[in-house]
């Protein structure tokens, strides 16, 4: 199976396929059918249920915790603290993992187990930990409005709401590590994750969320868009971010409207990073006036000094390869800040110091 594909999978749900893989679930785990299954868009309206379910639902913004108690209330469920029992996510999820893992690590070895893990599950953990640490952030500060003792209290809760998540699509780097026959306890979870997103088990009901509509990252698999949202889901709760950093939408928007004025004017660090990239480093040195700091054989060193931030400091060099057409083509290298010579900064791309850096022949 395609754990990768399952992991990065958009579109509607399979309902019928991600029902019958709770169901198993709880077979496996020995538990009686959950009464009621209660769809909900996205890991925002899937907390919010459960919030409610829990008795924790005080402080929901007003519109999410409408639309949750509605969602709740069409699947015949009193949304009151106690209306769906305990959780057994332990019992459908973690202790069959465990099992499985246990079985994997006694027939292997801790060193082909270790190997087995590499191949499968450890790729794949690299990116998806990125998204679903990502998705949890966007939860709790959708959910955790105001401020001082009373956010924080909000935000505990939104928390262990979360704690109550099995990640469906998202658990793809634990399931692609083992077997997932019927006698491992992974079945259920795992026909679950193929089908559809992060869902919460309880006693007497689970709440799952859809899969995004929408997901794009870039080469090294970080979200990353810059006209749209990156992560989104079709109740409209929707992620921004530019190569991994989240941005406000509205930030994106304004995207196209840079000046190097208004780029030194933004008070955000790492926002003011995010315009620079996008503007082009190259760009706002010529229109900002900047001027080198050092010039040798190698290239040109500039310097951009920004506020409360640390300065930007980059290396011009010339292509001795020439092009087609007979010009040479100019790029820029952004070195370390306590760069002070050009060479010095041309070395450093090739992991050496300045007096290490002689090339027989410049390409």
């Amino acid at each position: 199976m395609d754990w990768r594909a399952v992991a990065a999978a958009t579109g509607p749900a399979d309902r019928e396929a991600a029902e019958a893989g709770i169901l198993l679930a709880y077979e496996q785990a020995g538990l009686a059918p959950p009464e009621r299954i209660v769809w909900t868009g996205s890991p925002r309206a899937g907390t919010a249920a459960a919030l409610l379910l829990t008795g924790q639902g005080e402080g929901l913004p007003g519109e999410v915790a409408e639309r949750a108690a509605d969602t709740l209330a069409d699947a015949g469920i009193e949304p009151v603290a106690g209306a769906a029992g305990a959780s057994v996510r332990d019992a459908v999820r973690t202790r069959p993992w465990a099992r499985a893992r246990q079985r994997a690590h006694t027939a292997l070895g801790p060193s082909g187990w270790a190997e087995r893990w590499a191949l499968t599950g450890a790729p794949l953990w690299d990116v998806t930990r990125a998204l679903t640490e990502r998705i949890r952030t966007g939860v709790i500060e959708s959910l955790a409005e105001g401020t001082g003792t009373e956010r924080a209290d909000r935000e505990t809760a939104v928390r262990l709401a979360l704690l109550d998540a099995v990640l469906g699509q998202h658990d793809a780097p634990w399931l692609a590590s083992v077997a997932d026959g019927p006698e491992d306890g992974l079945a259920g979870p795992s026909a679950v994750a193929r089908a559809a997103g992060w869902w919460w088990p309880y006693e007497k009901a689970v709440v799952i969320a859809e899969r995004p509509v929408e997901l794009h990252r870039d080469e090294a698999g970080r979200l990353d868009r810059g006209d749209g949202p990156a992560l989104a889901f079709p109740d409209g709760f929707a992620l921004y971010a530019w190569r991994g950093m989240p941005v406000p939408a509205e930030f994106l928007a304004r995207l196209g409207e840079l000046t190097p004025d208004r780029i030194r004017a933004e008070e955000n660090a790492e926002l003011r990073r995010v315009m620079l990239e996008h503007y082009g480093y190259d760009r706002y040195l010529d229109e900002s006036g900047a001027q080198p700091v050092h010039r040798d054989e190698t290239g040109v060193l500039w310097r951009i000094d920004l506020a409360a931030d640390e300065p930007v400091v980059m290396v011009e060099v010339v292509n001795s390869t020439p092009e087609p057409d007979g010009t040479h083509r100019t790029y820029w290298l952004r070195v370390p800040p306590r760069t002070r010579t050009a060479r010095e900064g041309v070395a450093w791309t090739f992991g050496l110091d300045a007096e290490t850096y002689v090339p027989e022949r410049e390409t």
